[in-house]
């Protein structure tokens, strides 16, 4: 008789839900983020759970803000690879706008979040999606 098969524990996890396109969805948006970060071992106040959340905010209202088609949501994604100690969050919407990161020294009013998740994020990034609109992408990382 053979000894049983263990399987390791899964290591990577994930979280899609969609969103209605208003300050109410990205606030929801944000407060299961940051239940799902809880459930994945970065309870508040950790610098995971807190820079996860901050890009998630910003992604979010972006999409509502910037992103938004009438009638449609948007989606959030996220993918936690435990090995690497990293957050992947996508945030898809159906308008085909690309967004613009603008300069941190613009007289412009508004439109720093791009700066912000730069800053925070190792990489981010814009993909297309099927059909209309595009998908924003940010990685964040733990600190070794």
């Amino acid at each position: 008789m053979s000894a049983p098969r263990t399987q390791s524990p899964a290591l990577t996890a994930t979280f899609a839900q969609r969103f209605s396109a208003t300050r109410r969805g990205a606030r929801l948006a944000r407060l299961l983020a940051a239940r799902q970060l809880t459930e994945w071992g970065h309870p508040h106040g950790t610098e995971m759970h807190d820079t996860v959340l901050l890009v998630v905010a910003e992604l979010a209202a972006n999409a509502v803000l910037h992103g938004r088609v009438p009638g449609r949501d948007f989606a959030l994604s996220l993918s936690y690879d435990a090995a690497r100690g990293a957050v992947r969050i996508e945030v898809t919407d159906t308008h085909p706008a690309q967004p613009v990161r603008k300069a941190p020294d613009s007289d412009e009013a508004g439109g720093r979040g791009l700066v912000l998740v730069d800053a925070l994020a190792v990489a981010w990034g814009v993909c297309d999606r099927p059909g209309p609109g595009k998908t924003v992408w940010a990685e964040c990382v733990t600190a070794p």
